[in-house]
């Protein structure tokens, strides 16, 4: 037997078990996808890590995921075949099946039972499971068909549900989801552990986007985000504790600086995907890097390790419209989020050769909230000062 094992890495993120696209008996190949692993970043599919048929599920649909855990075991084609080569009497159902005809099965022998994550979904979306044709062992309704049963229909079951719902939902409500649990737990649980403190500072782009224009020009196209994880590198320098974490004994020092950028999925929630090693990168590599991992965050096909690790983050809402807020730290190994407000053409006030002289600038409101127990007043507003020097004094390109 061949144990099917969690992915260790997670990074403290809980995982549940989605749903199993192989059930037991079936026949599979190396590398073919067993089960899918949902946590409040991504979707994650645990391969075959051998030939062979699928002979036991350990955890079933909905249950905690840990790194190491065991998911299932896998009896191997060879094991198999010898087995069945010593005694041919012990031939899996379906080879004895196929070698002597015999009766069908009767439609009254369909597999009834419910997983867990298909009985939440019909209460919460009204369906009769009896209405649905299952594709699973033995016709059992999957969690796959009661989501394309919600996708298709207008209505699957009339009348009167057949079973008890603890609540009705209407046709506006959202039923929770995996991803939207898991964000709405780790949400809280970061507010009641980390005190939070915010700093607003305000920053002109003017020279950004001057210089963002200028390298456009020239065939290469960069986006602000780009230029806010080069500047957010830059400033660690004179605050290095915004780039740690706390810990039992001490206030621990990432040796490198790896910034997560938060990312919309729409009504999916977010993914944090991270430029690791950031503070290494020019410019026009961060750029590359961000436009690779956002253009995969958004097909689902970032991997595990892709979302995690990161030392710091950013959060740029001003891109959905807002113009100030103070994004919550949702990561615990992290001591600070960076929030970046909406892009506008202000009429700003500076001196220009002794006197004052009213301009329009491309201004946007920042924000760094820190865990006040890692750092204090003086560090948050020294990393905003440094940062709001890089914005401003960017050389012309």
């Amino acid at each position: 037997m061949i144990e099917v094992r969690v992915p260790d890495e997670q990074e403290g993120t809980k995982a549940v078990v989605r749903a199993w696209l192989k059930q037991v008996g079936d026949a599979v190949a190396e590398n073919d996808p067993l089960v899918e692993l949902e946590t409040d970043k991504v979707t994650q599919e645990v391969p075959a890590p051998v030939a062979g048929v699928l002979a036991e599920i350990v955890l079933d649909t909905d249950a905690e995921a840990v790194p190491g855990a065991l998911l299932a075991r896998i009896e191997t084609a060879t094991r198999a075949k010898a087995a069945h080569e010593a005694n041919p009497a012990t031939a899996p159902a379906d080879e004895a099946a196929d070698a002597a005809p015999g009766p069908l099965p009767s439609q009254g022998h369909t597999e009834t039972r419910l997983s867990p994550s298909v009985r939440r979904a019909c209460l919460q979306n009204g369906i009769d499971p009896s209405r649905i044709q299952g594709t699973g062992r033995n016709g059992r309704v999957t969690r796959e068909d009661v989501d394309r049963a919600i996708a298709s229909a207008t209505v699957v079951s009339v009348g009167e549900p057949a079973t008890a719902q603890p609540r009705q939902f209407n046709a506006h409500d959202i039923p929770h989801d995996r991803m939207r649990l898991t964000i709405a737990e780790n949400m809280a649980h970061a507010v009641a552990e980390q005190p939070h403190v915010t700093a607003v500072f305000e920053a002109d782009f003017s020279a950004i986007a001057a210089h963002k224009a200028a390298v456009a020009d020239r065939g290469v196209k960069l986006s602000y985000t780009a230029y806010i994880v080069k500047a957010a590198a830059e400033a660690m320098a004179v605050a290095p504790a915004i780039n740690g974490r706390w810990e039992e004994d001490r206030i621990a020092i990432s040796p490198t600086i790896d910034i997560g950028v938060g990312t919309a999925l729409g009504e999916k929630g977010l993914v944090v995907p991270v430029v690791k090693d950031a503070g290494k990168l020019s410019l026009e590599q961060i750029g590359a890097k961000l436009d690779d991992l956002t253009r995969r965050a958004r097909d689902g096909k970032l991997e595990r390790s892709e979302v995690s690790g990161g030392s710091f983050t950013i959060s740029n809402h001003g891109v959905s419209g807002s113009l100030l807020a103070a994004p919550i730290i949702l990561h615990q190994g992290q001591a600070a989020i960076l929030g970046i407000g909406k892009l506008e053409k202000r009429v700003v006030v500076r001196e220009i050769g002794g006197q004052d002289a009213i301009l329009v600038r491309s201004m946007a409101y920042v924000t760094l909230t820190i865990d006040h127990r890692v750092v204090d007043g003086h560090q948050t507003n020294a990393w905003l000062t440094r940062f709001v020097e890089v914005i401003e004094s960017w050389p012309a390109a």
